[in-house]
């Protein structure tokens, strides 16, 4: 009971931290338009040579004539709401001027971009760290070594070139680019997405391979560890029912982590592979000076990877009770 009643006290002390966390950071996304020199609904219309009556409408569609706290307090409550605002240069009368409708048709893409990455990362990454972990100095550690030092060196976007090189143009094993929504054909939209899940899956996949290796070698050299084995335990079931659960626990925080960062990696992963995701509509967004796209779809991700970072938290705290007292 008091284990459940300390877990709630630290979900709510989480919690608490998160709210101004999302203020702080919500106010950061809205501080954009002073990055802007001049006036910034002039240099939102395209300049100088800008329209009167475009320069009018942007300056009233973002209340630029306010204060600017009126502004942002303008923008958070319609954001808490779920209007982020409309696009200032796609005519009001057409569904896709807004902002929250553009991002929920994208959304889907860029999560399941993401999704796969990790997942790719975690059925390589696991069984590499566990292999390199129970035989440490051996060749198989080496490997593992030398290869996950790659994956964290290589940078994803030319992964992903190299990979449209090696398996799209060169042998025309996958398909370079494009997408098929899964509702149209699962088979297509399977086959569309396994070279982005590739170039995002072998940079978490070095990374979960480390922590884990590094893990399990401290796990396994505890002195509880010795002692189950001069007790008779089996070697697997020390290494499977004890070793790596305690050595796994830790690595909770770095997929959840690396999740987050995925989520941002897609965004050019995205436009390599001309997938209509997120990261495409923002940077189109960004090509216009569409500020609305660009606030509404910051604004998100980092709501995303504030969100992701709150449930590994909790989860960790679940697996280790240590943590709820920090």
């Amino acid at each position: 009971m008091a284990s459940g009643g300390s877990l709630f006290s630290f979900v709510v002390r989480r919690i608490l931290i998160t709210i101004p966390l999302l203020l702080i950071i919500s106010l950061a996304v809205y501080s954009l338009v002073l990055i802007l020199p001049g006036d910034p609904a002039l240099v939102l219309a395209g300049g100088v040579r800008a329209k009167a009556s475009t320069v009018a409408h942007i300056r009233q569609q973002l209340h630029l004539n306010q204060g600017f706290f009126t502004q942002y307090w303008l923008w958070l409550s319609h954001a808490l709401r779920g209007d982020l605002g409309h696009s200032l240069f796609t005519p009001a009368n057409v569904p896709s001027s807004s902002v929250t409708a553009g991002i929920r048709i994208r959304f889907p893409v860029t999560l399941a971009i993401a999704a796969g990455g990790m997942v790719t990362a975690v059925l390589i990454g696991l069984p590499a760290g566990i292999v390199a972990g129970l035989r440490p100095r051996s060749w198989a550690d080496r490997i593992v070594t030398v290869v996950s030092s790659l994956g964290v060196a290589l940078p994803d976007f030319w992964l992903a070139m190299l990979l449209v090189i090696l398996l799209a143009i060169k042998t025309h094993v996958l398909p370079p680019l494009g997408y098929t929504p899964f509702a149209t054909s699962p088979a297509s939209w399977f086959q569309h997405l396994i070279l982005p899940w590739l170039a995002l899956g072998f940079g978490g996949a070095a990374t979960v391979a480390r922590q884990v290796r590094g893990s399990l070698i401290d796990t396994l050299d505890q002195d509880y560890m010795r002692t189950a084995l001069a007790k008779g335990l089996s070697p697997v079931r020390i290494i499977g029912k004890h070793a790596l659960k305690n050595a796994i626990s830790p690595v909770v925080t770095i997929v959840g982590i690396q999740f987050g960062y995925l989520l941002g990696g897609t965004f050019i992963i995205e436009n390599i592979f001309s997938l209509p995701g997120m990261g495409t509509y923002m940077i189109q967004g960004i090509y216009d000076k569409d500020l609305p796209i660009v606030q509404g779809v910051a604004l998100l991700t980092a709501v995303i990877f504030v969100f992701v970072n709150l449930v590994v938290d909790v989860i960790y705290a679940y697996l280790n009770p240590k943590v709820r007292l920090a």
